[in-house]
């Protein structure tokens, strides 16, 4: 007897409806939604372009063996639910937030870049709905001004669209309508018809499927799920050219311990050749798809070294110690591309290169550039680094000379907004000449974070703070978090900040104003924490850490 119940293509718009509906729902022993907002947008150009996007594995759940529950964002599961989702649980979730504007974040497609030309990988973007301009862009008559289209106005579908493009054309003056109404009538069989068009292959399994077989093929599936990775098709390709890819990134690996403790995939290697050599000096798919062998021989040896060298610069100067702390990996193969430019600079020319580079690091994390489109805005960057490397008393990259940053974000800034949070982290770190432990008041390094348990840890202990009636999403802001190990943040317990830090004051010889001064905490005899004021401990600290990126980011940091 077959498990299979059917194997056919299911319509994108269709699934979603369904989700909404909770009809569709999930085994509660799935992981939580762990996708970055940038792994949604690469996801919804990947179905505009129609490019497959894997297979999506559901079981008719009549049983109800399992309890379930909605995917994250969608109504509360439905008693009367027809099916549970086991494989495809982070793309349908990062589907449904983007097309039914739910979430943290929305999405919005730029029809005016679209008309003008440019790619639907720059056309798409989105935006935190803490952010400012959020309610700004929700506003019916700025989206028909820009021809900004919220994404989730298609979630109904090309019906959708022409009711949004219908409401926009009636806005500008009566000579301007036809033509407008042409163009975006072409956007709509170029790009929205995709949408509506778009299948998955979906596997649905019977619901007489025993449980036992169920926990297998999940359990199977979180451990063997791979996908056919651009650097795999290459390899393939330049087998025949005697080209070894597989060899070459092993020999690198071995090499170059960095890229292992960074986790490094391969593919950025081959982006940044396809910017430090590439016919059109981009790193979109296609154009890394078009490298031909001569190219990948030729800059594969200063690409590997410009990588290492990147990877040294943050791991020494940015004290971005583990690839978790790294707020875009985006921006390694612009660096190392970069790097691989001028792969045989010595003297006073690697230290000015070090010193551009550091501020433009820390302009464009703080800028948050590589939150949308990253390839463009890689192809904009290395085009500009390697001119600045060749004249330091030339203009910096755009990134540097325009950058500003609203320090006040961060009494906004969690662990959910991974970049913004990572780099901030760092910050702290790059701030001490010697970040050090709470316990072993050792320097930290790699090692010790591997080894001691050292984690983000809140500085008002969570706990402390719920008694008084602080929100969950204004106690784990950033200004209230730093790298503690696991032994004192057991012994830090709820306790007041007045209490354990006092206690830890009174031990022999315990430097407290360095260790708290190496994190960038409020040190003096009228830091807030010592009377356990939250308000005036962020304030305190909010001016720390401003004065921090205004120095990382200034004209002083640069050759």
């Amino acid at each position: 007897m077959t498990i299979y119940e059917d194997t056919n293509p299911k319509r994108l718009l269709d699934l979603l409806a369904l989700i909404e509906a909770g009809d569709m729902v999930l085994p509660d022993f799935q992981r939580d939604f762990v996708w970055e907002p940038s792994a949604t947008q690469a996801l919804i150009v990947s179905i505009a372009n129609s490019y497959p996007a894997g297979s999506i594995l559901r079981v008719r759940d009549r049983e109800r063996v399992f309890s379930a529950r909605a995917f994250e964002g969608a109504p509360a599961a439905s008693e009367h639910h027809t099916f549970l989702v086991l494989d495809g649980q982070q793309r349908l979730t990062s589907l449904y937030q983007a097309f039914y504007g739910k979430g943290d974040h929305r999405y919005y497609l730029s029809l005016q870049k679209l008309i003008e030309g440019e790619d639907f990988e720059d056309a798409i973007s989105y935006l935190r709905i803490t952010r400012s301009a959020f309610k700004r862009r929700e506003d019916p008559s700025y989206q028909a001004e820009h021809l900004l289209l919220p994404l989730a106005v298609l979630k109904s579908g090309t019906g959708g669209y022409l009711n949004w493009m219908l409401t926009v054309v009636a806005t500008r003056a009566s000579d301007d309508r036809e033509q407008l109404q042409k163009e975006l009538l072409k956007i709509r069989g170029d790009w929205i018809d995709a949408f509506e068009r778009y299948d998955f292959p979906v596997v649905t399994l019977s619901a007489e499927t025993e449980p036992a077989a169920l926990c297998t093929i999940f359990e199977t599936l979180n451990r063997t799920g791979v996908k056919l990775s651009v650097f795999e098709l290459l390899t393939a390709r330049f087998w025949s050219q005697e080209i070894r890819l597989r060899d070459l990134w092993e020999r690198a690996r071995a090499e170059h311990p960095l890229i292992i403790r960074f986790d490094v995939d391969p593919y950025y290697l081959l982006m940044a050749i396809a910017l430090a050599g590439g016919q059109a000096r981009s790193c979109k798919r296609g154009d890394v798809l078009n490298l031909d062998a001569d190219t990948v021989a030729h800059w594969w040896p200063r690409v590997v070294k410009g990588l290492d060298r990147a990877l040294t610069l943050l791991a020494d100067d940015c004290w971005v110690l583990q690839p978790r702390w790294l707020p875009y990996a985006t921006m390694l193969p612009p660096m190392a591309a970069a790097f691989a430019w001028f792969d045989d600079s010595k003297g006073v020319a690697i230290g000015a290169q070090r010193e551009q580079v550091l501020r433009w690091f820390w302009c464009s994390v703080f800028s948050q550039a590589y939150e949308n489109a990253p390839n463009t805005q890689s192809t904009r960057d290395v085009n500009e680094l390697i001119a600045w490397f060749q004249d330091p008393q030339s203009q910096p990259p755009e990134t540097v000379r325009t950058f500003q940053f609203n320090h006040d974000l961060l009494r906004e800034v969690t662990p959910r907004q991974r970049s913004l949070y990572r780099a901030t982290i760092c910050l702290m770190l790059t701030s001490s000449t010697a970040p050090l432990d709470f316990h072993s008041r050792a320097v930290l390094n790699h090692q010790l974070l591997m080894s001691n348990g050292i984690d983000d840890h809140h500085i008002f202990p969570a706990k402390f703070l719920e008694n008084r009636g602080i929100e969950a999403r204004h106690r784990d802001v950033v200004l209230n978090r730093c790298l503690i190990d696991s032994t004192t943040n057991q012994r830090i317990s709820c306790q007041a900040p007045s209490e354990y830090m006092e206690e830890m004051r009174a031990e022999e010889h315990f430097p407290m104003a360095k260790v708290l001064k190496s994190h960038l905490i409020p040190h003096g005899p009228d830091a807030a924490q010592w009377i356990d004021d939250y308000e005036g401990f962020l304030s305190q600290r909010l001016k720390l850490l401003a004065s921090a990126v205004a120095s990382a980011t200034a004209p002083s940091h640069t050759a």
